[in-house]
């Protein structure tokens, strides 16, 4: 930890003497600003904790003197800055625990049914609900962005984009596949059924940092599908863009304006795009470390949810909750927390490797 720390503070000062020379470049000088900022926490810790170092070493030359009473505050000396090392250590080493830097975006959530038929889209729309219901606890804005229903209270799919701040760190552990087990209404056997729900939690990105050229993508317009009467658009104005080098599809069609589904729809591929690239980096970077949390693997089975128990049980963290009701109607900050929890204790073993 100390080179860790060392190689800290030697950026610090780096950043400072780049700003005295940095002239008119003012963008140079906002992203240096920037990350003196971000480092400035731990930079003023890790001088605290060299200096408590010192001191320890200073303070135990004087057990070695011969004046009994000068051993007896040294000794005391020693224990109250050995505690004061102890805190710091553990301060540091929750400090320097790799943030994600997307934690503070919006969200681009998408909602597919999976296998379950009709069961499963009724799900689907049960986990749109709870995560409407968990936003508007957290007083985030919910803006859907496509919508396919199934025509008897279900969903086949939904994209919405979740705004507020920390959206991203707080339901970024949602992506994966959710299990439902529950007797269907049409089951006359009271049999049950399970089906599935695959949950993605993308984060927003900025135009900047990904570019898709003009030739990658083919971009077709549609006349919008629905229900019937006024809201039927006569216009084509649905878009459909298809990424040529990963074969991805992203359509819009709830906007009315040709300018408004397009820009929706590369939204949500950009974020498609970015979570892929993040993704392939995780893997290269955790090479060697198996878990899954905070990765979202889509293929896993993350949650299930058990209308006869009334149970929710997490997979990941064998986590069960007996309040059904509680979760789907958003209570589910007693998962994220736990989850979030078991990441951050991972990333700090990494750090004290």
């Amino acid at each position: 930890m100390l080179d860790k720390l060392q190689g800290i503070l030697d950026r610090f000062t780096e950043i400072d003497q780049q700003l005295t020379e940095v002239g008119n470049d003012y963008t140079t000088a906002i992203e240096l600003s920037k990350e003196r900022a971000d480092l400035e926490p731990v930079y003023r810790k890790a001088l605290a904790y060299k200096e408590t170092l010192e001191k320890i070493e200073e303070t135990e030359l004087l057990l070695d003197t011969n004046d009994e009473e000068m051993r007896s505050l040294a000794q005391m000396e020693l224990e109250s800055l050995e505690e004061k090392r102890d805190e710091l250590e553990d301060k540091l080493k929750s400090m320097l625990v790799p943030k994600d830097p997307r934690d503070d975006r919006n969200v681009i959530m998408e909602i597919r049914a999976g296998t379950g038929g009709d069961e499963a889209g009724l799900f689907a729309a049960e986990l749109f609900r709870m995560y409407s219901y968990y936003a508007e606890q957290q007083n985030w804005k919910i803006e859907v962005l496509s919508m396919h229903d199934t025509g008897i209270g279900g969903l086949k799919e939904v994209s919405f984009m979740i705004k507020g701040k920390g959206a991203y760190s707080r339901l970024k552990y949602e992506s994966g596949v959710h299990r439902v087990q529950r007797v269907p209404e049409t089951e006359s056997q009271g049999r049950i059924h399970t089906s599935t729900v695959t949950v993605a939690v993308l984060a927003e990105v900025d135009d900047v940092e990904i570019n898709i050229p003009d030739s990658d993508i083919t971009i077709d317009v549609y006349k919008s599908a629905g229900a019937g009467g006024q809201n039927v658009q006569k216009n084509s104005t649905a878009i459909r863009i298809t990424h040529l080098p990963t074969g991805m599809v992203v359509a819009c069609q709830d906007e009315r304006s040709q300018l408004q589904n397009k820009t929706r729809a590369m939204s949500i591929l950009k974020a498609r795009l970015y979570e892929m690239e993040e993704r392939k980096r995780q893997e290269e970077e955790r090479a060697n470390r198996r878990s899954q949390i905070g990765t979202g693997e889509r293929a896993e089975k993350i949650r299930t949810y058990n209308f006869p128990q009334s149970r929710v049980t997490d997979h990941r963290i064998n986590l069960s909750s007996y309040n059904l009701t509680g979760v789907l109607g958003g209570d589910i900050d007693e998962f994220i927390d736990e989850l979030t929890l078991v990441d951050e204790a991972e990333k700090l073993a990494m750090v004290e490797e």
